[in-house]
């Protein structure tokens, strides 16, 4: 009993210690953080190739930084390859599920390929995350009603060759006529 006091005193402290410990905002790697700005430099100037290849790069040095894959993400979509970016997005949100930035980012995607009853179920979580002046769900519903950027959405058949129908001059056994 003569220890309670002193045992009691330690685990508040660790206690403590823990709680401020995992507050803390997750440090990106130095060599990661400069190829992360070289990756926003490159993207500024219209080279999104560039940016993926050096923020690839950065996560391959940081791969627990997870405002890379918002990044990378980003970098897709500016590519126009927006299942891959959504790809990015749910991995982000895997790590971080009430990432505003991430839920946003995926629903504009979805947006952008023409899945707008997705993308508004997005737009209803951020709604009740974080409300309805949050920069996140005004960027998200203005995009939603903007609606996707390519309003022409090709299906396979649409671009499906010409078919031409030749006929078999071969021989039941395989022989020439």
């Amino acid at each position: 009993m003569r220890f309670a006091p002193a045992a009691a005193a330690l685990s508040l402290l660790v206690a403590v210690t823990a709680s401020v410990g995992s507050a803390k905002e997750a440090q990106v790697d130095p060599r990661a953080g400069m190829l992360i700005a070289q990756a926003q430099t490159a993207l500024e100037d219209g080279q999104p190739q560039r940016a993926v290849d050096l923020l690839e790069a950065a996560f391959a040095v940081d791969p627990q930084y997870t405002p890379i894959l918002l990044s990378l993400a980003e970098a897709a979509r500016r590519e126009g390859l927006q299942g891959k970016a959504i790809r990015y997005y749910r991995e982000a949100l895997t790590r971080d599920p009430g990432n505003y930035a991430a839920i946003a980012g995926e629903g504009a995607a979805m947006v952008e390929k023409g899945a707008i009853e997705r993308a508004q179920r997005n737009l209803a979580q951020l709604e009740s995350l974080c409300g309805g002046s949050c920069p996140e769900t005004r960027a998200l519903a203005t995009a939603i009603a903007q609606g996707p950027r390519n309003s022409k959405v090709l299906t396979a058949e649409a671009v499906m060759p010409d078919a031409v129908v030749t006929q078999n001059l071969a021989k039941p056994d395989g022989g020439a006529r």
